[in-house]
């Protein structure tokens, strides 16, 4: 198991405009997020990768810590939970281009 946390920055980029009053990181980011974490993880770029399912459960916003866990599953599978406070924030499958 993988876990490992990120700090989003109240002034966080991708929250300008998105959306105004209520700044939420979009689910591109917090995807974006995962990736690296596994990418760190394996020790290796990744330059392809599937994203098998993604759930976005609850929002993230600029100044919040989330929790990214990934798991192993089968060869190349992965599932992945990002948590804020123990509450999923999103949640889904990545798997890795054949041969890595």
């Amino acid at each position: 198991m993988i876990a490992v946390e990120r700090h989003f920055a109240l002034d966080h980029p991708s929250a300008a405009g998105h959306f105004p009053g209520q700044p939420v990181i979009p689910g591109a980011v917090l995807l974006e997020e995962v990736v690296r974490v596994l990418q760190e993880a394996l020790g290796v770029e990744l330059p392809a990768l599937e994203i098998r399912s993604a759930k976005f459960l609850h929002r993230v916003r600029p100044g919040d810590t989330m929790q990214v866990l990934i798991e192993a599953r089968s060869e190349g599978d992965y599932t992945f939970q990002c948590k804020i406070r123990q509450i999923i924030a999103a949640s889904g499958t990545l798997r890795l281009p054949a041969g890595r």
